[in-house]
């Protein structure tokens, strides 16, 4: 595996005291590859407690080098500020927005994504199923599934994504494929309900969060606000004029 350089590792000893902390800084330096200067603002701006992480259940359904590997690969939140979307939109909008600008949301996801399909169709038991993006991974060696929610985490989400899961590896998945793994995205989480919901499912399951920027429109006043700031300015304008 690709090491950091020797000077950012001299950087990360002596700035960086937590072994966990300090492994995540040295794989995001690989995953991008910061300068030592940069290295060193995102330590200063402390970039490890406002990057989170997603949660998962890969500790109880893959071996360990391989549920490690996943912790390096996920983050949480995804940022999707490259894209121009209102506040509304909705998740078939958001799916074929993230299409449309696939070179930006690989280079979010990381190192290692291989795009696969969206909108992607599984026959379960003759009826028709459809995956909104699946990706496969060259480290990891398995599909990544990735269902978008514009919703906070919802518990239901989760035996979705199992199913899916469970009819990739039944259906796509080779001899030489490690197991797949599914990747929520939803709008906000509640932590703990996250982690009730995934703990005893037999698949790898990630809850991450992403965050969409807003649109300048959705800044902007409405007609019917603007229509009451003109009858509010008419107002004081007549109050002014009948003082004496």
């Amino acid at each position: 595996m690709q090491k950091s350089p020797w000077r950012h590792n001299c950087l990360l000893i002596e700035k960086v005291k937590d072994p966990l902390k300090r492994r995540w800084y040295a794989q995001e330096t690989i995953n991008h590859g910061w300068s030592r200067s940069i290295l060193t603002t995102q330590i200063e701006t402390q970039l490890y407690e406002h990057e989170g992480s997603p949660s998962t259940n890969f500790d109880t359904t893959l071996p360990p080098a391989q549920s490690d590997l996943a912790h390096q690969v996920l983050k949480d939140p995804y940022h999707l500020d490259f894209l121009t979307l209102s506040k509304d939109v909705k998740e078939l909008e958001l799916e074929h927005a993230l299409v449309k600008h696939m070179r930006d949301f690989l280079l979010e996801l990381g190192v290692g994504f291989s795009f696969v399909g969206h909108h992607h169709r599984l026959d379960i038991g003759g009826e028709d199923f459809y995956v909104d993006m699946l990706f496969y991974h060259l480290e990891l060696r398995c599909f990544v599934i990735i269902e978008l929610e514009m919703e906070d985490f919802r518990p239901e989400y989760s035996g979705r994504m199992n199913l899916f899961i469970s009819a990739v590896d039944e259906q796509m998945r080779k001899d030489y494929d490690r197991p797949t793994i599914g990747i929520i995205l939803c709008k906000t989480k509640n932590k703990t309900i996250a982690e009730y919901a995934i703990r005893n499912l037999r698949n790898p399951i990630a809850v991450a969060t992403h965050q969409l920027p807003q649109d300048l429109q959705d800044e902007l006043p409405t007609t019917e606000q603007l229509q009451a700031e003109f009858e509010n300015a008419i107002q004081l304008v007549e109050r002014h004029e009948d003082e004496p």
